[in-house]
């Protein structure tokens, strides 16, 4: 590639972040939620979004570079890629859209150029306050947030429960596992398995694990996993790490392994980094993490020092269809 071709294929890549601004602007007018059923023309959803018709088709227009809508005769529809964009998919992807496009993640990886040298803003230099604050301020924003994590997570969460890594029998605590939905599914695919939910008081008070499938079968405890894990055959911790430092996740894993027994693992499950050049969603992931400034996304080598620190031994990596792979700790 000479030098004229290198520029404009690096514009290119510049103006990438057109996809996702257009990916946000259709999610927010629920445009997908009118495309159920038949194709329609951008004058037909227009009128149904409440937007102007040729700024949307323009819109629309891009979406369908990336396969997310397809048009034709001037009708536009949903592709299988961008069927998760409906409110209604049984995985619906559009709080995650909405989250990951936040102006949390997009203010902050526009300073990514201040945050990898020393002079490195943090959250509250940047929007005047902790997330807390952030929230507190915009209560919407927080709902949106946590909604989107589930919504993300719930894409995963078969994949994972069924990808071997469990026993038969035994107790399951899901450390940090929010309102459950990952621990109800693991219930349901293993139905030998006693489950535990630990998270934040206000967090486990608004469990899912009251469903009669697995009635009897768990309990939800308030905690801090910083401090403290309950006693468990199996410890996950399912996005949880990739949030810290070493020194917190250390911390961590070190209550996870006070806590198990001999023959005890825990299950590390987050976007594992593989070495290389290969495109990878967790390089992306990791820059959101970078640009957050809250934790980073680890290679196995990165992993393997914090499990020996804590006193474990990184066993196996278990890859999975997801993004996600499950790191597996037994005591060293």
């Amino acid at each position: 590639m000479d030098r004229l071709q290198s520029a404009l294929a690096l514009y290119a890549e510049a103006m990438g972040y057109t996809y996702a601004a257009a990916l946000r602007a259709a999610a927010t007018i629920g445009v997908a939620d009118h495309l159920r059923g038949r194709p329609r023309t951008a004058a037909e959803l227009a009128t149904a979004t409440g937007t102007d018709p040729d700024a949307l088709r323009r819109v629309l227009r891009l979406l369908a570079a990336r396969d997310i809508v397809r048009e034709s005769d001037g009708r536009f529809a949903l592709t299988d890629k961008g069927a998760a964009l409906r409110s209604d998919a049984p995985v619906s992807a559009r709080a995650g859209i909405l989250m990951f496009t936040d102006t949390m993640f997009w203010t902050m990886s526009h300073r990514i150029a201040r945050t990898v040298r020393f002079d490195r803003p943090t959250f509250a230099d940047v929007f005047g306050g902790t997330l807390d604050d952030y929230f507190e301020g915009a209560a919407d924003v927080e709902a949106l947030y946590y909604e989107g994590m589930e919504t993300v997570s719930a894409a995963e969460h078969l994949i994972l429960a069924r990808r071997g890594v469990f026993p038969t029998t035994g107790t399951v605590v899901d450390v940090g596992g929010g309102r459950g939905g990952f621990l109800l599914t693991v219930l349901r695919e293993h139905p030998g398995l006693r489950g535990v939910l630990l998270d934040r008081m206000e967090v486990v008070g608004r469990h899912r694990l009251d469903e009669p499938d697995v009635a009897g079968r768990w309990k939800a405890v308030p905690g801090n996993f910083l401090c403290e894990v309950p006693p468990a055959d199996v410890h996950v911790l399912k996005r949880i790490l990739h949030n810290w430092d070493d020194e917190r996740s250390l911390r961590i894993l070190a209550n996870c392994r006070r806590a198990m027994p001999s023959h005890g693992r825990v299950l590390v499950i987050d976007a594992i980094v593989p070495e290389g050049n290969t495109p990878h969603q967790s390089k992306q992931m990791d820059f959101m993490m970078l640009a957050a400034r809250t934790g980073q996304e680890r290679t196995v080598a990165e992993l393997a020092p914090l499990f020996g620190a804590a006193g474990l031994r990184l066993d196996q990596v278990v890859g999975t269809a997801s993004v996600m792979s499950i790191a597996v700790g037994v005591p060293a």
